[in-house]
């Protein structure tokens, strides 16, 4: 049986850690070639060395590239980056990285507003815009973006991250009908609570309180969110377009 992403080349932004690091894990176990980036390129070139001697792929099947995706710019020169390091090619773009400066609105500043949205949102359409070019040149590609399920909820303390988050999810709407007449599909995941760096550092309390909450009664493994990842990338998913797939315990239902 072929693997589901066999010779697809794939970007995944914020690669090296948390569920980012799972995707590409994903994807190179599928067959495809990987580039991640993260902020730091030792970090981003050493997380690609442990993936690729973990799914016993090839030298070369997973590529680490330092990115800052805080500016259009930037934005647009790491997508370029990548897909120069894929031979031209991009099959898929996985829109991951992201970042939180959590506080009460009355103490949120405008300098932790713009961080958010210029991580979590900004960064997300100018990566997206990037990885059309090639898209739209072999009338084929996927696009997942990473939500949250506080877009569908709201969270106290994450004014700019639920926005961001919403936000995501009403481009990955109007991008994906721009784009469904060239075969390209525009997706989300709306992760709930993860195993990640983002939820180490919540107190007991929180953690319990959430847990509480969640019908299935347990926090979600990064590995299940790339799982939901790796099926909206692969052709099994063809006919999906401008959805938003939330993976979160029951936490949210529609």
């Amino acid at each position: 049986m072929n693997a589901l992403l066999e010779g697809k080349n794939a970007i995944v932004t914020g690669g090296t850690r948390g569920i980012g690091r799972a995707i590409a894990e994903a994807f190179l176990r599928e067959g495809a070639r990987v580039v991640l980036t993260g902020r730091n390129a030792e970090a981003a070139e050493a997380t690609a060395r442990a993936l690729v001697a973990a799914t016993g792929r090839e030298v070369g099947a997973a590529i680490g590239l330092a990115a800052d995706l805080a500016t259009a710019d930037a934005a647009t020169a790491c997508v370029n980056a990548a897909v120069e390091r894929l031979d031209g090619r991009l099959d898929i773009l996985v829109n991951n990285a992201g970042l939180t400066r959590d506080t009460m609105a009355l103490r949120l500043d405008e300098e932790a507003w713009d961080a958010v949205l210029d991580t979590d949102l900004k960064a997300v359409f100018f990566c997206a815009k990037a990885a059309l070019r090639p898209m739209l040149k072999a009338r084929c590609g996927r696009i997942v973006n990473l939500s949250s399920v506080v877009a569908l909820t709201g969270n106290a303390g994450q004014c700019n991250y639920a926005a961001a988050k919403a936000g995501v999810l009403g481009l990955t709407r109007a991008l994906a009908r721009e784009v469904a007449s060239r075969n390209i599909t525009v997706n989300a995941v709306a992760p709930g609570f993860v195993e990640t760096d983002m939820t180490a550092g919540l107190s007991q309390e929180i953690r319990e309180r959430a847990l509480a909450a969640i019908p299935l009664g347990r926090i979600a493994q990064p590995a299940e969110i790339a799982e939901a990842v790796l099926f909206l990338a692969s052709d099994r998913a063809a006919y999906i377009t401008g959805q938003c797939l939330s993976v979160n315990g029951g936490l949210a239902m529609a």
